[in-house]
C-alpha cells in the first residue's frame, strides 16, 4: 500500500511538474515548446536578394517552378541535392534566370512556411490534449487514492483504475517524447529556407 502511495504520489508529481513547464509564454498558452513561437517566417530574415515582386504570387502559374519547390521543400530530399538541383534549374533558365529564381524562392518560401504553420498548429493540439489528459490522470490518481483508503478496499477495482492509470501514463509520457521531438522541426524549415535561398541568391549574384 505504500508502494502504490509512493507511486502515486511521484505521478501527480509529474503530471503537474509537465503542465507547470508548458506555456512559457503567456502570449501563447498551447505552445509546448521551450523554443520561442515565432508564428511565421520574415521574407527579410532568409532572403537577401532582388525584390521578389509579383513572384510572390506567379509561382504558382508556372508549372516547373510549382513542381520543384514542392519537391525540394520536403525535408526527405537531402539539402546537398536541393542545392544542387537550385543550381540546375537556374543554369538551365539562362537569361531568364532572375525571374525563375525569384520564382522559385517565392514557391519555396510559400510552401516552407504553409508546412512549418501546419507542423506548429500540430503541435498545439497536442498541448491541448496533454492539458486534458494530465487533468485526467489527477483525477484518476486522486479516485484511485480513495479507492485504496476504503475499508475494505475492493481490490478488483483499485487493479482495474490502477492498470488503466499505468496505460493514461504511457500515452502521456510517450506523447511528451514525440512532442519535444518534433519541437525542432519549426527551426529545422528555418534554416532550410535559409539554405536554399542563400543558393538562389549566390545564382543571381
Amino acid at each position: 500500500m505504500t508502494g502504490w502511495r509512493t507511486g502515486l504520489g511521484a505521478l501527480l508529481a509529474m503530471v503537474l511538474s509537465n503542465q507547470a513547464a508548458s506555456a512559457a509564454d503567456p502570449r501563447y498558452p498551447d505552445w509546448p515548446c521551450q523554443q520561442a513561437k515565432v508564428p511565421e517566417i520574415s521574407l527579410a530574415a532568409v532572403w537577401a536578394g532582388p525584390p521578389l515582386g509579383d513572384a510572390e504570387t506567379k509561382w504558382k502559374d508556372d508549372p516547373k517552378v510549382n513542381a520543384l519547390a514542392i519537391k525540394l521543400a520536403a525535408r526527405r530530399v537531402p539539402l546537398e541535392e536541393a542545392q544542387k538541383e537550385i543550381t540546375e534549374f537556374l543554369s538551365a533558365a539562362a537569361a531568364d534566370k532572375a525571374n525563375a529564381g525569384k520564382l522559385l524562392f517565392a514557391g519555396l518560401f510559400d510552401t516552407l512556411n504553409g508546412q512549418r504553420a501546419s507542423v506548429m498548429n500540430g503541435l498545439e493540439r497536442v498541448m491541448r490534449k496533454q492539458r486534458e489528459a494530465a487533468e485526467k490522470i489527477r483525477d484518476d490518481t486522486l479516485k484511485l487514492q480513495a479507492l485504496q483508503d476504503a475499508t475494505p478496499p475492493d481490490q478488483a477495482k483499485v487493479d482495474e483504475l490502477g492498470n488503466q492509470l499505468v496505460w493514461e501514463t504511457r500515452i502521456f509520457e510517450d506523447r511528451g517524447r514525440v512532442v519535444k521531438f518534433v519541437c525542432e522541426v519549426p527551426t529545422a524549415i528555418d534554416q532550410r529556407l535559409f539554405a536554399l535561398g542563400r543558393t538562389i541568391q549566390q545564382e543571381l549574384d
